[in-house]
């Protein structure tokens, strides 16, 4: 992998749907140490400064966002499980949010559709983000797609992201984000951000 370069004024950090139900039991993120690669990332941001955001897929009590046309989403409100609206409650607790730090509760795969996170990013001159989280073929895929169509730069950071299946993951990691995005370890973006 190439060497990067970041610039700190312009670059965010996206922590995208970084469930502690899924990042303490999925062998994918379990053997690969994703939790605690995420954490020294984190710190890392914090500390040089990057507008560092998250987002988790949450609805209000009776699911009104969802629609019984969305497949992805209908099967949830469907299955009588309480709705939970606080996306601090379902993100992992080693990289829950600081005050001040930007929190998108999301009702569809995607970070930035129907969120206020886009407007946050831009807001702040945000032209470039690195991304990672859970599911590599949900908010990851959804997000990077969404993103490189409106012009930003992309990060994938690939062993900060996670998925129930390995090979999905692969797949999109070496064949389909490098179209709209740099695939980058943890171990490089520390390197840009510490070097600069």
């Amino acid at each position: 992998m190439p060497d990067i370069t970041l610039n700190k004024a312009t670059t965010a950090l996206l922590i995208a749907d970084f469930y502690a139900e899924m990042m303490n039991t999925i062998p994918h993120a379990v053997e690969r140490g994703v939790v605690e690669k995420t954490r020294a990332l984190q710190q890392v941001a914090r500390d040089a400064g990057l507008m560092v955001c998250y987002s988790a897929t949450v609805f209000r009590p009776g699911y009104p966002e969802i629609s019984d046309r969305n497949k992805t989403f209908s099967q949830r409100k469907a299955s009588g499980q309480p709705a939970v609206s606080d996306p601090l409650q379902v993100i992992h607790e080693a990289v829950r949010p600081i005050t001040g730090e930007v929190v998108a509760g999301k009702h569809r795969v995607n970070a930035l559709y129907g969120t206020d996170l886009d407007l946050a990013l831009r807001a702040n001159n945000i032209d470039t983000i690195v991304m990672l989280g859970y599911a590599t073929s949900g908010v990851v895929l959804s997000t990077t797609r969404y993103a490189a169509d409106a012009d930003y730069r992309l990060f994938i950071v690939e062993d900060c992201c996670s998925d129930s299946d390995e090979e999905v993951h692969n797949f999109l990691t070496q064949r389909i984000f490098p179209r709209q995005a740099d695939v980058v370890s943890a171990a490089q973006v520390i390197e840009a951000l510490t070097s600069a």
